[in-house]
């Protein structure tokens, strides 16, 4: 099977994003679709230890080459951050088939595993950009953690005071209770609908906020230096 793809370009061209739809979190985002596209491909083996904390790397290296389904132009935040920032055509599944949503959450949860291993082997100072700026460790875990479960986690109903997951027992009862927030949400028991979101989107946007930051501390870590 080929990688299911989509391009979604800022509305002024200044970015574009490439992204799976087969595999969340495997996103990378270029000045230009090509350049996206490019960098998506040099991510292949990158993205692998996800599927196989996952328990599916088989069905990893079985996929075929990259195949874009979708060439879309995504809202001004696209151009700003490179990121992607709104569902696709084909993320708007209401509820969702109930093997697709396990599947993205295990993606998921391997994820969280591969950031948490991550945090635990890198250096606590990270490299510094070339004018002397960036965030170390601690500070990159506290915003990923943060805007997962203060900000992101809101779209299935879950708050959370501020703060609340930056401990271990706080992390992992996040953890649980949003898995659980995205079933009960896919099975209607969740009165509010998210707008502009949709629950594939929040699975894959979940999922590449945790590797974007797990990947950054991996090229910033001074611990071999």
């Amino acid at each position: 099977m080929p990688v299911h793809t989509v391009i979604e370009r800022g509305p002024k061209g200044k970015r574009s994003v490439a992204f799976s739809l087969d595999w969340p979190g495997w996103s990378r985002g270029a000045k230009t679709p090509e350049a996206a596209l490019e960098t998506l491909e040099s991510y292949r083996e990158r993205y692998r230890p996800i599927a196989e904390l996952a328990g599916i790397a088989a069905d990893f290296d079985a996929a075929g080459p990259i195949d874009v389904v979708e060439d879309r132009v995504g809202p001004g935040s696209t151009d700003f951050w490179g990121i992607s920032f709104a569902p696709s055509s084909t993320e708007r599944d209401d509820p969702m088939d109930p093997a697709r949503l396990e599947r993205g959450i295990t993606i998921v949860q391997a994820c969280w595993v591969f950031f948490d291993g991550v945090v635990a082997r890198v250096s606590a100072e990270m490299r510094k950009g070339p004018r002397g700026g960036g965030r170390d460790r601690h500070r990159i875990f506290r915003h990923t953690v943060r805007t997962e479960s203060e900000d992101f986690a809101k779209q299935v109903g879950l708050r959370i005071e501020e703060e609340g997951a930056l401990t271990p027992d706080g992390l992992r009862r996040h953890r649980e209770t949003y898995v659980a927030a995205m079933r009960a949400y896919n099975a209607g028991e969740v009165a509010k609908r998210m707008r502009s979101w949709t629950l594939p989107y929040l699975i894959r946007h979940t999922a590449f906020h945790t590797l974007d930051h797990a990947w950054e501390m991996e090229d910033k870590d001074l611990s071999g230096e």
